[in-house]
């Protein structure tokens, strides 16, 4: 039987108190069950923003999307996540990946290393993390037992791996950094394979993840083909016909946009979703039209 939908907005733009809480009612507002905050030079400071994020609304979680593996010293983390979860009454979902922007590494004086060895990070982060917030002595105490849901984020064998192992939620970006780090899309084959070799690596799991897409565009429209034009610079080795087909896109009407949601869910097993706030009122009513299916 599939998971019920879940969806969540990635929020951001800095803001001060009032402009952040009245977003953060707004998301609430539109049907969205989690409040993400990403981990980027630049933007929202996560766990404060998650704090005022959970003050300012009722029903909503929040997490984080995601935080970068380097950034952080995981005894550290641990008493960030376990003091945040305290302050928003246990509605928090920890995300994390290995972290790919080079650039952001270089400005706060981190080593940025080569993807193997940033996965050999992560892995030290999240097994840290996963023995320390289990830990009933853990000060401060995290009220969700044994922890937070974990969410790891990525779509190499590796990461996969260890998803398969500690996460309660796997993201997928339906996009892979090449030698450069930019995201190229992933095309619906590519994330049907990665969403394969997971299963794989998850085949000994007692009860099984939940799974998560990060869809990157939305657009609600009678032109699918017009809209898919706007993406196409960014999709230069695909033509318009495997664009359209890409599952880190949403096009169409809103009834059209649900049922290629509810298509997915079928193909992939994703039933939550997450998208970017410069889409989260285009998005509001196709979560209106899955809410609670």
């Amino acid at each position: 039987m599939a998971r019920p939908f879940r969806f969540g907005v990635n929020m951001l733009t800095p803001a001060g108190g009032t402009d952040w809480r009245t977003r953060c009612r707004r998301a609430e507002q539109l049907g969205y069950d989690v409040i993400l905050v990403p981990d980027h030079l630049g933007l929202p400071a996560p766990f404060p923003a998650l704090v005022a994020a959970a003050e300012a609304t009722e029903r909503p979680r929040v997490g984080t999307f995601v935080l970068n593996a380097a950034f952080w010293n995981p005894t550290l983390l641990a008493r960030e996540a376990a003091g945040t979860d305290a302050l928003t009454e246990g509605r928090l979902e920890l995300g994390i990946g290995a972290g790919y922007v080079r650039e952001e590494h270089d400005r706060a004086g981190i080593e940025f290393r080569s993807p193997g060895g940033r996965v050999d990070r992560l892995r030290r982060t999240v097994e840290v993390l996963d023995r320390l917030l289990r830990d009933a002595d853990h000060v401060p105490e995290s009220p969700q037992h044994p922890r937070p849901p974990l969410l790891i984020g990525g779509n190499g064998d590796r990461v996969l791996r260890l998803a398969a192992g500690f996460a309660e939620i796997v993201a997928f970006t339906g996009a892979a950094s090449d030698r450069n780090g930019k995201l190229v899309p992933l095309t619906a084959e590519q994330l049907d394979e990665r969403v394969a070799a997971y299963r794989r690596f998850a085949a000994a799991r007692e009860s099984p993840a939940e799974l998560n897409l990060l869809i990157q565009f939305v657009r609600t429209t009678n032109d699918r083909r017009a809209a898919v034009r706007e993406v196409l610079p960014l999709t230069s080795h695909l033509d318009e016909d495997q664009a359209l087909a890409l599952p880190l896109l949403a096009m169409g009407t809103v009834r059209a946009i649900a049922d290629q949601l509810r298509e997915r869910r079928e193909r992939y097993g994703f039933s939550y979703l997450t998208v970017l706030e410069p889409n989260m009122e285009a998005f509001g009513p196709i979560v209106q039209e899955l809410a609670g299916s």
